[in-house]
């Protein structure tokens, strides 16, 4: 009989954390495996597809034609998660998938020109999650107190709870990127490998890992002026890093069953949490001066708010979403790292103008030793119908980044709207976002605009 209790909670509490909006949606694509249903697995896939039109930095190139100005479609995320409950302690996560297929790039590994496997295709499949997890104290009704371990390629990688957000429940139509401060450098895709401890205590809930970083080999640039000394990526035979969160939860209590922090509950849940996190590496990057190198330790910090709540008549079921972060980065002296989302330009060689120092395409700088502030906030708008066709949150997103390798701070903004057909499982997002083009250190020339438009789905 307890067991029976205790399956059905943990699975009600999987179904809020990924069922947020659509109360038609059961409990997923579950098997049982014996006749009690304290043994079984669940499936869930997803898809997100991107239309764009983008404002290219200067000196730009795709193909072989100079632009400034690029429209394209694009498969951002393709996604099969599957956990299988063994027992009431014991389970298994498996997450595979691709990102970033464009026309021209995100294919398999040495894909290119024309034929078969020519530009952008059949990208490789590859595992974003693959852990296992042991319930050394089961959460109780009765007990304050819980406790999983779990070790494997794992996405309880601390920090900010957008560090460990779901892809499956944004507000905005994506993370702003920089709330994984790794990405695809010493991480795989925001995992690394390693061991973890989860659980509660209460209204604190907390996570903590220790981890292999992913190896990596940049060289730095040697410069004669130790102030203008550029640390990169360069770990080679990585120390173990460390990283953690905790969080206090004042209102409706949140699923921890598995990683993924939802972006927003509809107005399904009464939230405010308050967190705080951290990622430390030792000698995780090199700088260069006077041919003497130096190495430097990771030291990544943050505090945020999360709130989610209904608001007004409760008949018109209305909600307010809200979330702010600051980032305290530092990965060694005047470390930046440029990136754009599916970026497909490339250097024109033949381009006379002032370049945009983070490269072609739409590259911008996006993660950097120095301080980064995001708050995201959207409301979503009277329900007039008992199961209306279509549901609106229209959302703004502020960020400030002040890196130190940059003389001048950068201000962009995103405004949107989501469209939802069924909840978070069906959903249309418009989102236009603009990013700094800088030309020289102390420089920002102009902002670039991207309108886009994704089509979300999972089951």
């Amino acid at each position: 009989m307890k067991k029976s209790i205790l399956t059905s909670t943990i699975m009600l509490l999987s179904f809020f954390a990924f069922s947020q909006g659509s109360p038609d949606y059961g409990g997923g694509m579950k098997f049982n495996i014996n006749p009690e249903g304290t043994k079984y697995m669940r499936f869930i896939a997803w898809n997100q597809i991107w239309l764009r039109s983008s404002q290219m930095n200067p000196g730009t190139m795709i193909g072989d034609e100079g632009i400034s100005q690029q429209e394209d479609i694009g498969l951002r995320r393709l996604r099969l998660l599957a956990y299988a409950q063994i027992s009431p302690r014991y389970m298994i996560v498996t997450h595979i998938g691709i990102n970033n297929q464009t026309f021209i790039n995100g294919g398999a590994s040495g894909s290119s020109g024309t034929g078969g496997y020519g530009n952008g295709k059949k990208p490789g499949l590859f595992f974003h999650d693959a852990w296992n997890e042991y319930a050394v104290v089961l959460p109780k009704e009765d007990k304050p107190f819980s406790l999983s371990l779990g070790a494997g390629l794992h996405y309880y990688m601390g920090l900010s709870r957008m560090t460990m957000s779901s892809t499956l429940n944004y507000m905005t139509i994506d993370a702003p990127i920089f709330n994984w401060p790794l990405i695809e450098n010493s991480d795989q895709f925001a995992r690394q490998i390693g061991v973890f401890a989860k659980g509660k205590y209460n209204r604190i809930e907390y996570r903590f890992s220790i981890n292999k970083p992913f190896a990596t080999n940049q060289l730095p640039v040697d410069v004669a002026d130790e102030a203008v000394a550029r640390a990169v990526d360069n770990n080679n035979n990585a120390h173990w890093s460390k990283a953690g969160y905790v969080e206090y939860q004042f209102f409706d209590k949140e699923s921890n069953f598995l990683p993924f922090k939802v972006g927003t509950y509809l107005g399904t849940k009464k939230m405010l949490n308050i967190g705080a996190g951290f990622y430390t590496a030792p000698s995780s990057t090199k700088t260069s001066v006077n041919g003497e190198t130096e190495r430097h330790a990771t030291n990544l910090f943050s505090g945020d708010v999360f709130l989610d709540l209904p608001i007004g008549n409760k008949e018109k079921k209305m909600a307010f979403t809200g979330y702010s972060v600051f980032y305290s980065y530092d990965f060694g002296p005047n470390y930046l790292r440029n990136i754009g989302i599916m970026n497909e330009g490339v250097a024109d060689s033949n381009f006379t103008g002032d370049r945009a120092l983070a490269g072609p395409g739409n590259l911008q700088p996006m993660i950097g030793t120095g301080s980064i502030w995001y708050t995201q906030a959207g409301v979503l708008l009277p329900n007039k119908n008992e199961k209306p066709k279509v549901r609106i949150q229209p959302f703004a997103a502020y960020t400030y980044k002040n890196f130190d390798a940059l003389e001048k701070a950068s201000n962009q903004f995103d405004f949107g709207t989501n469209f939802f057909l069924d909840g978070h499982h069906a959903k249309i997002t418009a989102q236009y976002s603009n990013r700094p083009i800088y030309t020289a250190v102390d420089k920002i020339d102009s902002y670039k605009g991207e309108f886009l438009l994704q089509l979300h789905i999972y089951l």
